[in-house]
């Protein structure tokens, strides 16, 4: 093909094909950071509208089942007060008391206390069935309060049924207006758990039922031990609380799974409904479809790569530069060991290895003990070559390959030990104190045995990455004990609950 002189000498300049292995990755940065946003906003657009949508069959259905309980409450009360209802024999006065009374299996009991937290009347059985509730939340309510109106009570188990339920209660008052009992219906959580079960949410999604002062009802998926549990204080359910209804993404306090939740009030009742879909769920239609959009980008990473070779002893060089200032960048520059910087990622990678592979990880924080007696006597310089003496020591008790001496900070110093089990850092440590006793300086008198270092030693395998904090409070305690030792985090892998005191390895 031929081609004009100019536009042949453009082509063959490097600076063209400079511009074209940076047009490459923009031009797929942009398709794909366009393609994905776009198709990440309509699977969240997808999931909050169906959550809104099921929030709102969820809470008609609610509200309507407590507005039946309500009205047959409010009818009891009625029929209460009805001419000779007192001079009917039982059976017939439990048929005028209850004859509105609404009926269906989720339905629980339903009476009639009186003043002293008796049932005088009971809609489930004729005489009344025996039993007192003058602990229940409902009826101190009311006895303490004329103007409640319908109150929720906490979900309990029932004493005539043993079932779960949840109670609604209305008061009743003397002729004079002092208290004279209530009125009591409730509601079987079963109802709950049937109208929840009929919904798909996937295997982390959850609808949760609350009263308002944070005590969950139930919950879908149901587990009898989340009844009861009061979550006030949460950021969930502050948010809850506070906005009355609406959407957030949060991680659940129960859990650990991060969910998107929709909520809102249950009618003008004192119950907050929430449904909340984990969060990997909504998005995992779209990271599918990323997968696709992968796929061109790795074509235009492709051309990216092929374009770069025409650079590559170029590359080459600035990569062997880049090398080099990569460790110079992890390296202590004052001790020659390595720095803060190289020492997390190392950590990282030792502490991602240990659980997976099993084997055991180890991490001595080490500290000068009075370095700063030594900077205020000696001045900074011998604060310096102390320092480094110190590192000549901790490089001088480790041999094996994998094995890591970093200073992290002023004179505390961390040796990380891959594959050493307890014993074996312990056996590091006693190395470490020899070393030191043998380190002087002479010219400024300081002689063999006067620096000392204190150590704290951690050791596990699962729950790794917590073994710095550990070796560090193991340190602390070296330091309060009377310094020049080494403290033992024992079992530092175990729940914290379950940790032993610190031991003590001497000095």
């Amino acid at each position: 093909m031929f081609l004009p002189p100019r536009f042949a000498r453009r082509l063959r300049s490097a600076r063209t094909w400079i511009a074209f292995s940076v047009l490459a990755p923009v031009g797929m940065l942009v398709v794909s950071g366009l393609m994905l946003l776009d198709m990440r906003r309509d699977a969240w657009d997808k999931a909050s509208q169906t959550s809104r949508n099921l929030l709102q069959v969820i809470e008609r259905d609610i509200a309507r089942n407590v507005e039946i309980i309500d009205l047959t409450l409010q009818a009891v009360q009625d029929n209460l007060r009805a001419p000779g209802l007192g001079q009917l024999d039982g059976a017939m006065r439990q048929l005028v008391l209850f004859d509105r009374a609404a009926t269906a299996r989720d339905l629980g009991v339903m009476f009639v206390l009186d003043e002293h937290a008796d049932i005088i009347e009971d809609a489930g059985a004729s005489p009344p069935r025996k039993a007192h509730y003058g602990d229940r939340d409902y009826f101190q309510a009311h006895k303490a309060n004329r103007h409640l109106g319908l109150f929720v009570g906490q979900p309990v188990v029932s004493r005539l049924t043993g079932e779960r339920m949840i109670n609604f209660s209305r008061r009743i008052d003397k002729p004079d207006g002092s208290f004279g009992g209530l009125v009591l219906g409730s509601l079987k959580l079963s109802y709950f758990a049937r109208l929840f079960d009929q919904i798909g949410l996937g295997s982390d999604g959850a609808i949760n039922l609350y009263l308002r002062d944070g005590t969950r009802i139930t919950r879908h998926p149901y587990l009898e031990a989340d009844v009861g549990v009061n979550i006030a204080g949460s950021r969930t359910f502050d948010r809850f609380v506070k906005e009355g209804s609406g959407s957030f993404v949060e991680t659940s306090v129960r859990d650990g799974v991060r969910r998107l939740y929709t909520f809102s009030r249950v009618g003008e009742l004192p119950l907050i409904l929430n449904v909340a879909l984990s969060v990997d769920e909504v998005e995992a239609g779209w990271r599918a479809k990323a997968v696709v959009i992968g796929s061109v980008v790795l074509v235009l990473c492709g051309l990216t790569v092929a374009l770069s070779l025409l650079f590559g002893r170029e590359l080459q060089r600035r990569g062997a530069m880049q090398a080099e200032l990569v460790r110079l960048s992890e390296t202590d520059t004052l001790t020659g060991l390595a720095n803060r910087r190289r020492f997390e990622e190392a950590y990282r990678r030792a502490c991602a290895d240990a659980e997976r592979t099993g084997k055991p990880l180890s991490l001595l924080v080490v500290d000068a003990d009075h370095f700063k007696r030594y900077n205020d006597l000696y001045g900074h310089s011998v604060g310096d070559e102390l320092l480094m003496g110190l590192a000549r020591c901790l490089s001088a008790s480790i041999d094996k390959p994998d094995n890591l001496a970093c200073r992290v900070g002023g004179e505390e110093f961390v040796l990380l030990l891959p594959d050493t089990d307890e014993d074996g850092a312990r056996r590091v440590a006693s190395e470490v104190h020899a070393q030191v006793r043998n380190l002087a300086i002479g010219a400024v008198g300081i002689g063999a045995g006067t620096v000392t270092v204190s150590i704290g030693l951690a050791s596990g395998i699962a729950d790794a990455a917590d073994l710095y904090g550990h070796a560090d409070a193991a340190l602390y305690e070296a330091k309060a004990g009377g310094r020049n030792q080494t403290r033992c985090a024992a079992f530092a892998y175990a729940p914290v609950i379950n940790r032993q005191p610190l031991r003590v390895v001497g000095g």
